[in-house]
């Protein structure tokens, strides 16, 4: 019998993510609770930060989009409330790192990262709504990083409060390798971007999402490894010996699709043959017949972790590729993997929705939460509403 996974990923929609996501609606201070611990403890004190909140403001602008259901509009409304309140810096330009639970400004530093995910929420609420308040934020957080952000040759990525530049990116690297330029980043500034262009067709944005693209042809991606590179020195200089496959996965479908927005085919041609390249590499390296892709290789040491966020890429990936090749095994992968994450990911328990990481033996790390400043409705609820529209 033919599989619907568009059934299947409006019932997890419906039954799992957004229940769970719309339960930590804080209407005390506003926002959402942003930390819940393994054991469903719902931590009201805990700092909010602005990723999070972002990646809730885009996942229920969309699911309102895609359902037109009511209480979904009003969730993203309470967290643009917050948002606007609190999160953005209206002396300074962009948004703040984090805030306390009550909306206190915490952490005021301005990381492009955090940056990129602001613009891409508020261009997804200004289609939801038409905010004019929303789409004008959007614009000043897509100056900002054309004009404080971008040197030149990349996105710097960290600035103090009043963007001064910070070369301590240790927050995105770790201590052993403070890299200049991160691949992380500048996807998901693409991304952004993308999001950014969709909603207002602006040319000089097209122009930005096609240089940016350019940094991906020629230095980010190695045509010799099959991969991304991670972190970067001021001149381009790879730092670490990292295949992240989740990266890969994830970049694969995501630069190739905003690729699609733009008009020029002899681009399109080129991401399409990286995007290619890449999905191959991780089906034939990482992924693993029980249905899942391991974390990733560092230093010839492969890390065979299962992470959320990694495996929900993967179905994005697979099913991309799938797409334009028509070849079985990745549209095969992609179904086991959503059985795996079905089977092993997801929190049986009521009022939760899926566990952070399994280890080589499918257990949950009990040490992590279920919901945290990184741990999201946006990749899982992303894919969910892409397959929504599954043949």
């Amino acid at each position: 019998m033919k599989r619907n996974l568009s059934a299947e990923a409006r019932q997890m929609l419906e039954e799992r993510i957004i229940p769970f996501w719309l339960s930590l609606r804080d209407d005390e201070n506003g926002g959402f609770i942003s930390r819940v611990d393994y054991n469903l403890k719902r931590k009201a004190e805990a700092d909010k930060g602005t990723i999070l909140h972002s990646r809730i403001l885009w996942f229920f602008s969309n699911a309102a989009l895609a359902t037109d259901d009511e209480k979904l509009r009003k969730a993203a409304d309470h967290a643009w409330a917050f948002i606007s309140e609190y999160m953005i810096d209206h002396r300074y330009g962009g948004v703040y790192w984090s805030v306390t639970a009550k909306g206190e400004k915490k952490d005021s530093s301005k990381h492009a990262y955090c940056q990129a995910f602001a613009l891409y929420a508020f261009s997804s609420y200004y289609t939801l709504t038409g905010s004019e308040e929303a789409i004008n934020e959007a614009l000043s957080i897509y100056n900002l990083l054309e004009t404080k952000s971008w040197d030149g040759k990349g996105y710097r990525e960290n600035f103090t409060e009043d963007w001064a530049f910070n070369p301590d990116n240790s927050r995105f690297c770790g201590e052993e390798v403070n890299a200049y330029y991160t691949m992380n980043t500048l996807l998901h500034i693409f991304e952004a971007y993308s999001e950014f262009y969709r909603a207002t067709g602006r040319s000089d944005v097209a122009a930005s999402m096609k240089r940016i693209l350019g940094i991906y042809i020629h230095t980010i991606y190695s045509p010799q490894k099959h991969r991304q590179e991670v972190f970067f020195s001021e001149d381009y200089t790879s730092l670490d010996a990292i295949t992240s496959y989740g990266h890969d996965i994830e970049s694969s479908w995501l630069i190739e699709e905003g690729a699609r927005l733009l008009d020029d085919k002899t681009l399109i041609e080129k991401i399409s043959s990286i995007s290619t390249d890449m999905a191959k590499s991780v089906f034939s390296e990482a992924y693993d017949s029980e249905g899942f892709i391991i974390n990733e290789n560092r230093k010839g040491i492969k890390d065979r972790k299962r992470i959320w966020w990694v495996e929900a890429e993967a179905i994005e990936g697979f099913l991309n590729e799938y797409r334009k090749s028509k070849e079985e095994k990745y549209k095969e992968a992609a179904v086991s993997i959503w059985d795996y994450i079905n089977k092993y990911f997801v929190d049986k328990r009521s009022s939760s929705e899926w566990f952070s990481e399994l280890d080589d033996s499918n257990i949950p790390d009990m040490d992590l939460p279920i919901a945290d400043p990184w741990k999201c409705p946006y990749h899982n609820g992303r894919l969910c509403l892409h397959l929504l529209k599954a043949d």
